[in-house]
């Protein structure tokens, strides 16, 4: 039968952890990632923390979130900035059709080309089309 531990009973190493005993060579040595494939961080001359092999940031152009969205602001931004950047436009005008459930709406919107999605913002008729779908779709949900 298995033996249960108990207060004062002495615990075993955890394995599998850096650093502790039973793990020899587990632990991060400078300059070296701590998990394959991930880029180790060597400190920059000014003593920040940098990537190795990672590439500086692309130079996103500056964007008002206030101002409209337009196809070529959004083909300048970083393919990772291009949903972010719609997804707060379209939450903003989904937000005053379905206050309750602009978020998931916003989410099931973004499931959608970019395109599609830069043609939303200029058809209010179309974007309330598809609020009204996705509205349909969530109380299909809630009713199975």
């Amino acid at each position: 039968p298995g033996m249960m531990m108990g207060k004062g009973m002495p615990r075993p190493p955890m394995m599998g952890m850096p650093g502790m005993p039973g793990m020899p060579g587990m632990m991060a040595r400078p300059g070296m990632p701590m998990f394959p494939g991930m880029a180790a961080a060597r400190p920059a001359p000014g003593g920040q923390a940098q990537a190795v092999g990672a590439e500086a940031p692309a130079a996103v152009p500056h964007w008002d979130p206030s101002q409209p969205l337009t196809a070529d602001v959004l083909a300048a931004a970083p393919p990772n900035m291009q949903k972010q950047m719609l997804g707060e436009k379209i939450f903003a005008k989904v937000y005053k059709l379905n206050t309750e459930q602009a978020g998931k709406i916003t989410g099931m919107m973004l499931e959608l080309d970019n395109a599609e999605l830069l043609g939303l913002l200029d058809d209010q008729s179309a974007l309330e089309q598809k609020v009204s779908t996705a509205t349909n779709v969530l109380r299909g949900r809630a009713a199975a």
